[in-house]
């Protein structure tokens, strides 16, 4: 199949996921029970979204690198980019890695909570003004009972091999034991039937974040919060003597999800309102896929009674 029909195949996929909805809580069908698939609406895809954020301590935070400045005008961009320790020519190229997050704030509106270390590349870059993505994907803590079915017998690895025309070579010389290239790297679980999103925003600090003097405070609270997602974060907690550390929020200005394939979940953007105003009680009630063993993977999304 031809990349253009590939594409075209996906953009047809996600059209037609980001049109339907319904009213109704999604609950979980089984991909033969007669056929009948829900698309959830936007704002039952928020409600995942946020028990997601709830339960997911890494995320990848992505920003842009800013523009090379000069100190004076006898400084190239390569000596200004030497100062700061980074190649020249980064201007306007996009940085991510996987970051620490959670959902501490009071507030209840779905802003990642980051414990932002100054000296890292990714907050200088939000520092210097970049906006800033934060990727989130969900990963069951159970496999499926029961699997999408594969056409061959064999290997998913060896699978994936033969779908792109490609084999396996086999080195005659080589010792079985030391041939990494036959580890299986095959997941228990189907990640592109699984929901994953992108929230687009900026960070800024949280008042009274970095002061934990009070054990009633916002500072307190928020490293408490931290540190049970993140029990090693405690070494680099605001005040500590290593590096400059504070607490910030991604706020939250733009959601795009992808729940999954698109025959059963939702694909497209939510509206911010709709992510900010999912209540603490919607988000406890919904069960996500492989929360609880026994779940079958051609699934729809969570129920309440799951």
């Amino acid at each position: 199949m031809r990349p253009t029909t590939i594409a075209t195949a996906l953009l047809s996929c996600c059209s037609t996921a980001t049109t339907a909805a319904a009213a109704a809580v999604p609950t979980f069908n089984d991909h033969n029970d007669d056929n009948r698939l829900r698309i959830p609406t936007s704002y039952e895809s928020a409600i995942l979204g946020r028990r997601i954020l709830a339960l997911t301590p890494l995320g990848t935070l992505s920003t842009v690198f800013p523009e090379d400045k000069k100190r004076d005008s006898s400084e190239s961009d390569a000596e200004v980019s030497a100062k700061e320790r980074r190649p020249p020519g980064l201007s306007g190229l996009p940085y991510g890695l996987m970051e620490y997050i959670a959902d501490c704030e009071d507030d209840d509106l779905g802003n990642p909570t980051i414990l932002a270390i100054a000296i890292g590349t990714t907050f200088k870059n939000a520092a210097a003004g970049s906006n800033v993505s934060l990727a989130v994907q969900w990963t069951p803590p159970h496999p499926p009972a029961k699997r999408i079915k594969s056409s061959s017998s064999s290997s998913s690895s060896s699978n994936w091999l033969s779908y792109f025309g490609l084999s396996r070579a086999k080195d005659e010389n080589k010792d079985d034991d030391d041939d990494d290239d036959d580890r299986d790297i095959s997941l228990p679980y189907s990640a592109a039937n699984l929901p994953r999103y992108s929230l687009l925003g900026h960070l800024e600090p949280i008042p009274g974040g970095d002061d934990r003097s009070d054990e009633n405070g916002v500072g307190a609270r928020l490293a408490s919060c931290y540190v049970r997602s993140h029990p090693d974060a405690r070494y680099w907690l605001p005040g500590n003597r290593i590096h400059e550390a504070h607490f910030v929020r991604l706020v939250v200005e733009q959601v795009y999800w992808v729940g999954g394939f698109g025959d059963r979940a939702y694909i497209g953007w939510i509206p911010v309102e709709e992510w900010r105003n999912v209540t603490r009680e919607e988000w406890q009630k919904v069960r996500l896929p492989g929360e609880k063993k026994g779940w079958k993977e051609w699934s729809v999304q969570a129920q309440e009674d799951l």
